[in-house]
This record gives C-alpha cells, structure tokens and sequence, in this order.
C-alpha cells in the first residue's frame, strides 16, 4: 500500500482554497467583531480556523502564528498586543502568504502601526527560513553534488546561527485548526519546536482538532480527510500528553466543543483549545519556602510528580515555589515565605523526589503570604473582632 504524501494534499487543498472559499475546512467560530472590521474581507473569506487563540493573547507579547494561513488571527493579535508587541505569522504555502502579505499594509494603515511579519516555514521546522532558501536556489542551483554540498552547509549554518525563529525569543505560541495537518511521523518534532522557541515563563495556545478515539490507518491514508483536518486528529488525551512529552506543564483544555464538529465512521471530531506553560528549567534549592493549595479537591499532582495536599503546608524548593505563584497556578495556591530568609548564596540543594514533606508552621510563621488574597475587614457591624 502506497504512503499518502500528506504534505502535498495540504499544500494542493490549501493552495484552492486560498482563491475559493471552502467551507467544509472550518468551524464556526465567534471573533470579536471589533478586531475584525480592519481585516480585509478576501482574509476572512479564506479562513479556516477551528477555535480564537487570540482571546488569550496580551498587550506587548510576543506571538507566533504557526500556520497563519491569510493572517486573520495575526492581524487580530497585532490589535491585542498593540505597539509595543509583535506578532510573527508562519506559513509553508506561497498562495495563502502571498494573501496575508498583501493584506498587511491593508491593516497597518489602519490600525496606524506595523507590527507584523510572515514568513515561510514549515512549523514542525522553524529555524529553516524557507524565503532564503528559495532565494538560494535561485542563485546558486543544485546542478552538481559539489553544488548540493554547498546547499546543505547553507542550511546547517543556518539551523546553527541564524534560525528563522531562534530559542526563548517568543512570549505566546498559537495556533488555529493547523497542527493536525502535519504528518504524524513529525508530530513530535512539531511539538519540540513550540517548546524551544518560547522563552522560559511562556506558553502555547492551540486550538485544534481532536478525536474521541484513534484515528485508524486507512483514515490517515486518505487525502480528503488529512487535508479536512480530520485523519490527521490527535485523540483528545493524546493530545494533551503531547504537550506534557515536549517538556510543557499545567496543560489544560479551557474549550471543548460539546457537540462533534464531524463524525466519520463513527468518531467524533470537535474543536477544542489547550493552554500549556513553559517554566524555568532550574535546580532545586532549600528556601525554607511552601506552598499550601487551597482546593477544592482533597489533593492534587503536578507534572514534577509533586502531591498537594489540600489545607497543608508543604515544603517546595525555590523552583516550585515560584511556579506555584505564577498562572495557571496561583489562584489555586497560596505561597509561604519562610520567617527568617535564606539567601541564594546559602541555599542549599533540595531534593524535590521523597514525596509530599511537611513545612512545620513556625518555619513560615509571620513570614508572609506572597500571593496574598485581599482579606474583607470583619471588624465592622456584627464583626468578628
């Protein structure tokens, strides 16, 4: 049995549908309309997205569109991160880049700013700028193997010293209805890719197409379906795990389609969004420091392998303390720092693997909340002072 070449079907799929509008490529989506009213119509028209990453997008951030196709959700974050961020759109087809780079003046008129740029690449590649590559080509063919030599020293030297999107350089990766679409032999190198290009404290944004069960083999063989963002699916948990394998922790789901965008031979495929984070990859240090979750549940466990229990004060090192007070985690945790500080150059290490340790309250005592909730006055009428 032949091996479909799903890079070819998307590209082909993609390339008509940059010109006609297909609509059996996209969910229904709501954007907010004021972020849409400066986006040329052709754009709209030719997008096909399952789900709004942009919604989670920040004023002055950094963003990177994997799959930007017309530029729609980068012109949306090019709004939201305003003049002090910038967002970089990535596509591999000429026809869809040729349409968002033509719509980019469009926009940056009027919204009075320019704060966008697209290049080619493949997303599961992202240090290879296929814009030189092209320009290359053209100047210096590959008619003879002294010639290919040459070509492949450009691009490793490329891939060393001048990526097209180098490491830690982004604050949000995102990305609409597009991972499925890569084949499922670089789905992890995909996944990599995100990981390595967001600084330490960032996070990728995705939403995508899922199935509530594998996909099977002879689905994946067929064009239509790879390119209708259907075989290409993730199952809804693997998907999930995908994230947690490239190095990503706090992976959540905050949209889940409630009924299935599609059905095929009996499998459901909805939109969802996940939401993953970056931390700091440091070494364990003893502060004297914890953490108490506050619940609901009667315990939880990080992707460190670190158990919660709720109401008590556990011992973290310096790493998790600050992990814990950042986003998603800090509504659900209450940091404790020590009474007496230690200072980093008297740390010691800590060893974070021996199972949930108790902090005893008169380590803590006094020594402050770092992320406090403000506390109503009970004084007042019918007080408790």
């Amino acid at each position: 049995m032949s091996t479909l070449n799903t890079e070819s079907a998307v590209r082909q799929r993609y390339s008509s549908a940059a010109e006609t509008r297909e609509p059996a490529l996209c969910c229904p989506v709501d954007y907010d309309r004021r972020y849409l009213e400066v986006i040329p119509q052709e754009v709209i028209d030719r997008d096909y997205g399952c789900g709004d990453p942009s919604k989670y997008v920040r004023q002055g951030e950094t963003v990177l569109d994997l799959g930007s196709g017309g530029g729609k959700i980068c012109f949306i974050a090019a709004q939201v991160v305003g003049q002090s961020g910038s967002v970089i759109g990535v596509d591999m087809n000429d026809d869809m880049l040729a349409l968002a780079r033509n719509s980019q003046r469009i926009v940056a008129q009027r919204i009075g700013y320019d704060n966008v740029r697209f290049c080619k690449g493949k997303i599961q590649d992202l240090q290879i700028d296929r814009d030189r590559v092209d320009a290359h080509l053209s100047e210096n063919p590959v008619d003879s193997e002294a010639a290919l030599q040459r070509f492949e020293a450009f691009v490793a030297d490329m891939r060393s010293k001048q990526p097209m999107i180098p490491d830690n350089s982004v604050d949000v990766v995102v990305s609409n209805c597009v991972l499925n679409l890569v084949d499922a032999a670089e789905k992890g190198k995909l996944f990599a890719e995100i990981f390595r290009v967001l600084r330490p404290g960032g996070r990728a944004v995705i939403s995508d197409i899922v199935s509530d069960e594998p996909v099977p083999l002879h689905m994946q063989q067929d064009g239509q379906l790879w390119s209708g963002c259907i075989s290409g699916a993730l199952q809804e948990k693997a998907f999930i795990d995908a994230f947690t394998r490239a190095g990503f922790q706090a992976a959540q789901m905050p949209a889940y389609q409630s009924e299935p965008w599609q059905i095929v031979e009996g499998i459901e495929f909805r939109s969802v969004t996940v939401i993953a984070y970056k931390y700091p990859d440091t070494p364990c240090y003893e502060h004297n420091e914890a953490v108490m979750y506050r619940g609901p549940y009667a315990s939880v466990k990080d992707d460190d392998g670190h158990e919660f229990t709720r109401g008590v004060r556990a011992a973290v090192c310096r790493k998790t303390f600050e992990k814990m007070q950042s986003e998603p985690y800090s509504q659900d945790f209450l940091g404790l720092s020590p009474a007496t500080e230690i200072l980093p150059q008297d740390a010691a290490p800590y060893d974070c693997t021996g199972g949930q340790v108790v902090r005893p309250p008169k380590v803590t005592k006094s020594g402050g909340r770092s992320n406090e909730q403000p506390v109503e006055d009970c004084c007042g009428e019918g007080g408790c002072c």
